[in-house]
């Protein structure tokens, strides 16, 4: 891969390790990603180590005794499990490894901040209202400093005096070689694909992710007491293609390799000027189509191309074949006949979320977004937590749950006539 003269004298573009995309954006926040707040976050070898693993173990008979071992400078976890007792267990620094820490709060120690998704909002004014569900230090990435730089998931994140703390009623328990362990009150859950990311994936099962980084199969609510039983086959190890859920918003975790296989902005650009230039034409006003440009993908435009969610026949904007007595939602197509929804068309600017760069041939129902069909497929078959206790297919660029038999759709294009 590298010529010797590389090997030498290192390039000093730092090593990714991967990049956490979240659903429900199609490539960017509504208002614009500022700061540790955006839809994206890539994962970058750090100038200086600053992992941790556990190191000692202690037992307090008191609160203030627990408060008194965790100091201020020294990372550790705190277990409340009783009011007389709590087991707090320090961890020191470990210089093979960077951790990464993600959640609601904007305090420091969080490096990627993230706030509930609300499906198909347009600006952050929608999603404000709404009470979180997500933890402000939800979860930890370890990543391993040298090759493979395998990444681990933790649930729960250090806060700003370098503490977690599991109260009172928080899950915990002791392990069978006597450390402690334990559940945040959401949870955090894990799926990993089977067959990587790729046109061949297929959804794998969702599990819960303890604190010390241990596989459980999932509670029967997000807060219930109860903890699910563990899974000892499988690991805390992410993957190209994971999906992280914090109760409120999901992540897809993209390894630096499995990035350099997807198609880029680029690339997605290019199947749009394709597109365009095919010049596929409304079959009722005769007018050309034209996919609108990357930037503008929140504003209809007059010559955005238009399909009923039933058949699949794309037009322009008519106001042909409107139901009154059908709220106007359902709409008859003038080709076939069929009647359903009638939206805008939008492509899928997010590359991270296609599993192939294959042309941009189906659409999500019933939002419109446009990508290849191995990508509508795929995201399809996977239910993604919704709530405290149930599961649905959504469309990754903007969350909103899919309908339909299949969820998605082909579309047929007219050809100019002449």
């Amino acid at each position: 891969m590298f010529s010797p003269d590389q090997e030498n004298h290192p390039s000093k573009a730092p090593v990714k390790y991967g990049e956490l995309i979240v659903l429900g954006y199609n490539g960017s926040l509504p208002n614009g990603d500022r700061g540790r707040r955006k839809s994206r976050f890539a994962l970058f070898k750090r100038p200086k180590a600053n992992g941790v693993k556990p190191s000692t173990v202690h037992i307090a008979c008191t609160p203030q005794a627990a408060k008194a071992i965790s100091n201020k400078d020294q990372h550790s976890i705190s277990y409340t499990l009783s009011r007389a007792q709590t087991v707090v267990v320090e961890y020191t620094h470990d210089s093979n490894t960077d951790m990464f820490q993600i959640g609601r709060s904007t305090e420091s120690p969080i490096d990627f901040v993230v706030t509930d998704t609300v499906p198909g909002s347009q600006s952050n004014s929608d999603t404000q209202s709404v009470q979180s569900t997500i933890s402000r230090f939800a979860c930890r990435i370890i990543c391993e400093r040298s090759p493979p730089f395998t990444a681990r998931i933790y649930a729960a994140g250090f806060d700003s005096s370098k503490n977690i703390f599991l109260g009172e009623k928080a899950a915990k328990w002791k392990t069978s070689d006597g450390q402690m362990d334990g559940l945040t009150t959401n949870g955090v859950l894990v799926m990993h694909p089977r067959n990587g990311f790729t046109e061949d994936s297929k959804p794998g099962i969702w599990r819960e992710i303890s604190v010390c980084g241990n596989v459980f199969s999932l509670r029967e609510t997000r807060s219930a007491q109860q903890r699910g039983k563990m899974v000892e086959i499988e690991t805390n190890q992410l993957q190209d293609g994971s999906l992280i859920d914090l109760c409120g918003a999901t992540l897809l975790w993209r390894t630096a390799e499995g990035l350099s296989h997807t198609p880029t902005v680029k690339h997605l650009e290019a199947l749009r000027q394709e597109i365009n230039a095919a010049r596929p034409q409304c079959p009722v006003g005769f007018n050309t189509l034209a996919f609108p440009s990357m930037k503008r993908k929140d504003v209809v435009d007059e010559k955005q191309p238009w399909v009923y969610l039933n058949c699949g026949h794309v037009h322009g904007y008519h106001n042909w074949g409107n139901k009154e007595e059908r709220d106007g939602k359902d709409r008859e197509c003038p080709m076939c006949r069929s009647v359903g929804p009638y939206v805008p068309l939008w492509l899928g600017c997010e590359a991270g979320f296609y599993v192939d760069a294959g042309p941009p041939t189906h659409a999500f129902s019933p939002c419109g977004h446009v990508c290849s069909e191995k990508t509508t497929a795929y995201w399809s078959q996977i239910p993604l937590p919704h709530g405290t206790h149930t599961f649905h297919a959504a469309c990754p660029f903007c969350a909103h749950q899919l309908a339909g038999e299949q969820g998605y759709i082909r579309l047929i294009f007219q050809g100019p006539l002449d």
